[in-house]
């Protein structure tokens, strides 16, 4: 095998981490599907007409839906906002004290191992350029990229969509059924989902399937334990 193509077998290409579309859709259906499946195992336990178990699941995903996306967007932007503050100090910085930066960037350099000399000689030659200035220092002193510091409405809407996938699933059952039939089956559609959203995100994460399954199932189980105790301490209290 030749140095060139074992080369090519060595380079891998890694995943962007940094913006807040992947992390809002995961976890927008997780939380989409066991805060629906709570409430809807809760309000059935409680004895409430189908009726009322249907209008109780659309609600909790129209209200869950907006508050994730919501919350979403405002931690994102404020995110991409403290970012962009951070690297305007350091544009100015380094208009403005293109000494005291070009140290700072060789004492970086030195930690990483450099000579004093090529530390310096290597700051030197950054700071020569602003723009390949500002690129360095935002990635090394903010550990930053400056050109992906997210996107809140991206990151809204794929959280508005994961929590309304998530949370849709164990209410489909109500549509067509009612009763022990729908809540029993809004339950085993909770597990299963729990159990596919585990098995995706230990593929994303590369963690072990088994456990990130495991642990997502658990969640859900207990969420639905409790409220559907709850619901059912409730209903019998008010009959």
């Amino acid at each position: 095998m030749s140095e060139a193509h074992h080369h090519d077998h060595m380079v891998h290409e890694h995943r962007g981490v940094q913006g807040g579309q992947a992390r809002a859709a995961i976890f927008g259906v997780s939380d989409g599907l066991v805060s629906n499946v709570a409430l809807i195992l809760g309000v059935a336990a409680a004895g409430s007409e189908s009726s009322a178990v249907l209008l109780a699941g659309i609600s909790g995903l129209l209200a869950g839906a907006a508050s994730m996306a919501a919350g979403e967007y405002v931690s994102v932007k404020a995110q991409a906002e403290l970012v962009e503050r951070e690297i305007e100090i350091e544009r100015v910085s380094i208009a403005e004290a293109p000494e005291q930066e070009t140290r700072e960037l060789a004492a970086i350099y030195r930690k990483r191992g450099l000579e004093s000399d090529q530390a310096h000689d290597l700051a030197s030659a950054v700071m020569a350029d602003p723009d390949v200035a500002l690129d360095v220092h935002a990635r090394e002193e903010l550990g930053v990229d400056p050109d992906d510091t997210g996107d809140p409405v991206g990151a809204a809407v794929a959280s508005f969509a994961a929590f309304t996938v998530g949370a849709l699933l164990p209410l489909i059952p109500w549509f067509f059924a009612e009763g022990t039939l729908a809540t029993v089956l809004s339950a085993v559609i909770g597990l299963l989902a729990a159990t596919a959203v585990g098995l995706t995100l230990a593929k994303f994460t590369e963690r072990s399937p088994l456990r990130t399954a495991a642990r997502q199932v658990g969640f859900a189980a207990a969420a639905c334990v409790l409220t559907f105790a709850i619901g059912s301490l409730l209903g019998a209290t008010v009959v």
